[in-house]
C-alpha cells in the first residue's frame, strides 16, 4: 500500500458502533477531512500534506468504505444512515482530544457532514460541502438528465444481493466506472487506483457502500424531513465541479441558502472529484475558508 500521507500517524478509533481507520498529522486547530464514493481516505492525499501546515488534520475512512469497520446495515439500514456515520466522527474527534471542529467533506463525505451540522452543531466552528445539493432536495428535483448521470443512486439501492454480485463479478470495471466521471485525465493516478481497488475489491465494502446508498434512500430521507425548514447557523462554504452533475444541473448557492444562514462559495473548473482533479484551488479554498 502506497504511504499518501508521509510523516502521518496512522490510528484506528473505537466508536460506539464501529472502528475508524484514520490518519492524522499536522500543526494548528483541527480540520476532518471526509471523502465520498467509490474512494476512502486517500482521496485527500494531494492537499493534505499542505493543509497540515495551518490545521491538525483528521482524515478517516467512513463507516464501511476502505479499512474502516463494515457491521450489518441492521433495520432500514441505520447502521449505515449519515446520523451513525456522523455519530462516528464526533467519537472519532473527541477520543483525538477534538471537541470543537472544522470539517470538510465531499460527495458522501459532504452528505455525512450535513448531518454531523445538523445532529452536532455545537461541534463544529465552521464547514465545507464539496459537489452536492442536499440528499432530499435532490431526489425531489431529479430528472433524466441527473439521474443518467447517477445511475448509481438507484442501482445501489436494489434489494441484497442484486447490486453486490453485478459489481464484485466486475469489480475493476465498475470502479473506473464511477472514478471516470471525473473527465480529468490523469486524476487518479495508477498509484491511488491500485489503493481504491484494494479496498473497493473487498465484498463487503461492496455490501457496506450499497447499504450506506440504501440508508440514503430511506432512513436519510426521514431525518432530512424532520428538519426541513432549520437553517445552519455555522459559516458554511459550498465549492463544486463546473463540469460536474451538480455543478452543472443546480445553482449550488441559492440552493443551500435555503438550507443554511451564512453561505459562500465557487465553481472550480473540474468534473465531479474536486480534490483529485484541481488540487491546487481546492487548497486555496479550504486554506481561505478555514484560516478565516
Amino acid at each position: 500500500m502506497a504511504d499518501f500521507f508521509p510523516g502521518f500517524e496512522r490510528r484506528r478509533v473505537a466508536t460506539a458502533g464501529t472502528e475508524i481507520n484514520l490518519v492524522t498529522g499536522g500543526n494548528g486547530p483541527p480540520l476532518l477531512l471526509l471523502h465520498g464514493y467509490p474512494q476512502t481516505h486517500a482521496m485527500w492525499r494531494k492537499i493534505a500534506p499542505r493543509l497540515a501546515q495551518d490545521f491538525t488534520l483528521v482524515i478517516p475512512d467512513l463507516r464501511g468504505y476502505g479499512d474502516s469497520a463494515k457491521p450489518p446495515g441492521g433495520p432500514d439500514f441505520a447502521a449505515y444512515s449519515k446520523r451513525a456515520l456522523a455519530q462516528d466522527q464526533v467519537e472519532t474527534m473527541a477520543a483525538l482530544g477534538h471537541e470543537r471542529f472544522r470539517v470538510a467533506g465531499h460527495d458522501r463525505g459532504a452528505r455525512v457532514t450535513h448531518r454531523l451540522l445538523r445532529d452536532h452543531p455545537d461541534r463544529i466552528e465552521r464547514a465545507a460541502l464539496l459537489d452536492i445539493v442536499p440528499t432530499l432536495y435532490r431526489f425531489e428535483t431529479i430528472d433524466q438528465k441527473s439521474a443518467t448521470g447517477s445511475f448509481h443512486w438507484f442501482f445501489l439501492i436494489q434489494p441484497s444481493p442484486f447490486p453486490e454480485r453485478l459489481i464484485g463479478a466486475e469489480c475493476e470495471l465498475f470502479l473506473r466506472k464511477m472514478l471516470g466521471l471525473s473527465g480529468t485525465p490523469g486524476a487518479h493516478e495508477p498509484e491511488a487506483f491500485a489503493e481504491y481497488l484494494r479496498c473497493f475489491s473487498n465484498p463487503e465494502t461492496i455490501r457496506a457502500t450499497c447499504d450506506e446508498y440504501r440508508a440514503g434512500a430511506g432512513i436519510d430521507l426521514e431525518h432530512d424531513r424532520a428538519d426541513r425548514g432549520k437553517k445552519l447557523a455555522m459559516p458554511l462554504l459550498v465549492l463544486w465541479g463546473q463540469r460536474s452533475g451538480q455543478g452543472s444541473g443546480y445553482d449550488l448557492l441559492s440552493v443551500w441558502r435555503d438550507h443554511a444562514e451564512h453561505v459562500t462559495g465557487h465553481a472550480i473548473d473540474s468534473g465531479h472529484f474536486i480534490p483529485e482533479e484541481k488540487p491546487d484551488d481546492t487548497y486555496r479554498a479550504l486554506r481561505d475558508f478555514f484560516v478565516s
